[in-house]
């Protein structure tokens, strides 16, 4: 089984996590720092390879009411460089309050706000990639 790769993608910090060999569990999570789409793109799919990653999940951010912005376009075209780069199947998934979700946790659990601007990336793509593991569509 190859492992699943979830992407909390941002301007200049881009959350990354992966799950274990089973698909079932989050591993590993970190943070990429980078400002280049292209050179992200290429980043990932290094750490991609080297992981033996057979899907990633990329976070599209929709308004509360289900429509798109311009955030979500930009996901739209940095999934069209991820597609490019990777040669993986790249699903987009709607990451609404993920972040919002991370920065309750890492407040619940005693970090100060700019202690944890870095791990909040990492968080949020754990938190995206659980969502996925948890659905229909990361069974079948």
């Amino acid at each position: 089984m190859k492992r699943i790769i979830a992407i909390d993608y941002g301007d200049a910090r881009t959350g990354v996590a992966v799950s274990d060999l089973t698909g079932s569990l989050v591993g590993e999570a970190l943070t990429i720092q980078e400002w280049n789409p292209e050179r992200l793109a290429q980043r990932i799919a290094f750490f991609a390879r080297e992981r033996d990653a057979g899907t990633l999940v990329l976070g599209l951010p929709k308004n509360m009411d289900g429509t798109e912005g311009p955030r979500a376009e930009k996901a739209r075209a940095f999934c069209a460089l991820l597609e490019k780069e990777t040669d993986l199947p790249v699903v987009l998934w709607d990451e609404r309050r993920s972040t919002i979700e991370a920065h309750d946790i890492l407040h619940a659990v005693g970090k100060r706000e700019k202690k944890h601007r870095a791990t909040v990336d990492a968080v949020a793509a754990s938190l995206l990639l659980e969502s996925y593991l948890g659905s229909p569509a990361a069974k079948g």
